[in-house]
Parts: structure tokens; sequence; C-alpha cells
């Protein structure tokens, strides 16, 4: 999906990026479509805010312009309401800002001056401080599980897709990406949601908001064929 599809959680809007941007507490836009009814649930959802007086860190995550790898971390912070800067650089750039991201990769999250790489480290880190990692460690650890899942999914689809493809050259693989990866995928969340509001608690998981990242990376893709999943999808598309 191209960039400009979306006003993302992380400043981009109408395909123009605003390169570093700081988000206060609560306020943070949020995406059209497929995310909107999923982050506004912070506003009745209790969440580990730090109590009144409290002195709270200075996030700054670094990435590229797009949404990729650092995407569920900027979910995590949209539906927490807790302010960060979303700092980001062109491709062009990245030879030279790599030379000052210890180990050379990104996504990297700076906590008041310490780095933390990694986006699934980043993402166990940001939930715990938003309080959406279950209490009960066999549940946290089936979330993790879950979120594992859909990240291996992400890097075959990116196979296909990156770098930019025509349509032409993207249909092959990408049919046989949905076939073998994400309708047996879709089969097995379909049938363990099953009734339930959540996929792992009582209660939104960081496992919800990676589901609801990968369906936005998924409808651009496929949005005829996710309507044969509805009650799994229909809770992260409503508008």
């Amino acid at each position: 999906a191209s960039q400009s599809e979306n006003v993302s959680c992380s400043g981009e809007e109408n395909g123009t990026a605003q390169n570093s941007r700081i988000y206060p507490a609560r306020s943070c836009p949020v995406q059209r479509g497929v995310s909107r009814s999923l982050l506004c649930l912070h506003i009745t959802t209790s969440v580990s805010l730090p109590a009144v007086g409290s002195i709270m860190p200075e996030y700054k995550l670094i990435y590229f312009n797009a949404r990729g790898r650092a995407e569920l971390a900027r979910w995590i912070f949209a539906y927490s309401g807790i302010p960060y800067t979303d700092e980001r650089f062109e491709n062009d750039e990245w030879p030279e800002k790599k030379k000052s991201i210890e180990g050379g990769k990104v996504p990297v999250l700076r906590v008041d001056g310490h780095t933390l790489p990694q986006s699934l480290a980043i993402g166990r880190f940001l939930s715990k401080k938003a309080g959406l990692v279950p209490e009960d460690d066999l549940q946290a650890a089936a979330c993790d599980a879950l979120v594992d899942t859909i990240y291996e999914l992400m890097t075959e689809m990116y196979k296909f897709t990156f770098p930019e493809k025509s349509e032409e050259e993207i249909k092959k693989p990408k049919a046989e990406y949905f076939t073998t990866h994400l309708e047996p995928f879709m089969t097995r969340l379909n049938k363990r949601l099953g009734e339930k509001k959540w996929f792992v608690s009582d209660k939104i998981t960081w496992g919800d908001l990676a589901i609801g990242m990968f369906f936005g990376e998924m409808k651009g893709l496929y949005s005829e064929k996710l309507e044969k999943f509805p009650s799994t999808t229909c809770p992260y598309q409503q508008s």
C-alpha cells in the first residue's frame, strides 16, 4: 500500500511527510478506516499511563518515511496516548543517517537517550508501558506468538511488494501468498476469535493492535478477499 493512502499515526498526510513530529498524550491523529475504531478505544479503556506528577520518559522513534516495521510502535503510541517524537528520514538520507544509529539498523527507540533496537523488542517494551501485555504469563506468551506470526507474514509479503513493483509484476506472487500464507492464517484466526471480542485476553492487547496494523497492510492488496472473514476483520475496518 502506498504511503499516501492513510492519515497515519506518524504525521504523514496526503503523501506529505513530516520528518519529525511530536505527539502529546491522547491527541495523536489516527489512520482512516482500518484503524480508527480500534485506536479510539483508548478513550474508554484503562491503560498504564504515569500518575499525575510523575515524570514521563522522553521517547523518540526513528525510522524511514514509511509504515514498515515501525508502524506497530506508532499504533501503540497512538492507542495509549503516550507522547513521542516520530523522526523519519528518506531513503537517500539513510547512508548518512546510518552513521548515527547503533548497529546500523532501524527502527530504534530512544528512551531518555538510551537506545532500544529491534521492532519486536520495541513493541514489547511499549506494550508493557501502555498496559497492553496480559498479566497471565501464558496469555502474554500467546500474545508474543501472535505478533511473531504476523511479523513472519509481513516479511514474506515484503519479498514481493518491495521495492515497489507494478501490479502485473506482483500478480503471481500476490496470488500465491494469499493461498499459502494469508488465507490459512485468516482461517485459523477466524476460528480462534469465535464470539470473543479480543484474540488473546478479555481485554485489548498489543496482539490485537498488531492484527489491526497487519489488516491495514493487507487491505490494500486483498480488500475483496478479506470479505470472506467478516467476523475477524470488521472490528478493524469501521470508519
